[in-house]
């Protein structure tokens, strides 16, 4: 088992559920209500940790259209608040992404939350994305981290959804800038698009080319976990963990009881 997962997780092959907050205050599709945000965030984080998941990452998924690399003010305030409240509330290891590669706000509002980890979409190279073309910043995050004396970790993807390259690439050689280079502490792995599968192909060759903690990203359910997770050290689960599998769904708690309990087989296994 990977020291760094051990020591955040405190388990082997941990499972992440993600917290997709609705719009936050101003955002285009925001209703109103911040109350309501952050009650519907803490009642999924409630569903998630009954449900023994092993940690909680969470994300502006509501606040589309996204910006490339910055957030407006309101909602880092907002953003902070909710990690707080639910951070006061449960007592397992956070994550934090604020999309679409606002990294250092991630970091600022980790570090002082006391969550765990952050996930940067764009970390290396450059993607072209549906926000246009996104950079990855690593020496101005690792510099940030390094000026706030911050010891959150950086889950960074090994290039990312929705998003396609600049140049014929080789995803080994990627894995190794991001990690060995950008100086990520684990890397992650994902489908096309939220929700779609992963490459079994890419997750098997990016788990050669390190000795990187790796994560499978999208698209994990209960039919393909076991099979990931021979390869993966962990997975993060959003979609499937949803009623009726549809993302923009309450959290089921069924749902997630029944995957977990598989994962505790797996893990016995392996």
């Amino acid at each position: 088992m990977s020291e760094l997962l051990e020591k955040i997780f405190k388990t082997r092959k941990p499972i992440i559920g993600m917290i997709h907050l609705k719009p936050l205050p101003y955002s285009p599709l925001y209703k109103g209500s911040f109350e309501e945000v952050i009650e519907s965030a803490i009642k999924d984080a409630k569903a998630l940790v009954e449900a023994n998941i092993d940690g909680l990452l969470i994300e502006n998924y509501g606040d589309k259209p996204y910006f490339k690399n910055e957030v407006e003010l309101h909602t880092i305030a907002s953003m902070s608040i909710v990690v707080w409240e639910i951070k006061k509330n449960f007592n397992v290891p956070i994550g934090i992404n604020v999309l679409r590669t606002a990294s250092k706000v991630a970091m600022a509002i980790a570090s002082i939350t006391g969550a765990s980890f952050i996930r940067v979409n764009v970390h290396a190279y450059a993607l072209i994305t549906d926000q246009g073309i996104i950079e990855g910043n690593a020496a101005e995050l690792l510099r940030y981290k390094k000026q706030i004396n911050s010891n959150v970790k950086i889950f960074a993807d090994v290039l990312s959804k929705h998003a396609f390259p600049l140049f014929n690439y080789d995803i080994q050689r990627v894995a190794r800038d991001t990690y060995f280079r950008a100086l990520a502490d684990a890397l992650v792995v994902t489908g096309p698009e939220t929700g779609k599968p992963l490459s079994l192909d890419d997750l098997i060759r990016i788990k050669e080319a390190t000795n990187a903690p790796v994560f499978a990203g999208s698209g994990v359910n209960i039919d393909n976990v076991e099979t990931i997770l021979k390869h993966a050290d962990g997975a993060i689960v959003g979609t499937y963990f949803k009623k009726n599998g549809i993302i923009d769904n309450e959290v089921d708690k069924e749902r997630v009881l029944k995957f977990m309990k598989l994962v505790d087989k797996i893990r016995q296994n392996i």
